[in-house]
């Protein structure tokens, strides 16, 4: 499994093109505006996002069907 999940698309606007985010540090040494690790910039529509994966859900559990 990789480190980093790859979106294709923004959630927000659908655009493709995404590239990784590094936040630009200030005099400070901080970023003021966004405290993302792991995140995507959309080009398109400027915002930034995660992707987080859970887990999985556990199937549905079905009775079998009588055998008569």
């Amino acid at each position: 499994m990789t480190a980093r999940v790859v979106p294709y698309h923004c959630p927000y606007c659908g655009g493709e093109d995404l590239r990784p985010y590094a936040p630009e540090l200030d005099s400070t040494g901080l970023d003021s505006d966004v405290e993302i690790k792991g995140g995507w910039h959309c080009a398109d529509c400027t915002r930034v996002f995660a992707v987080k994966y859970h887990g999985m859900a556990a199937a549905p559990q079905y009775p079998a069907p009588p055998t008569d």
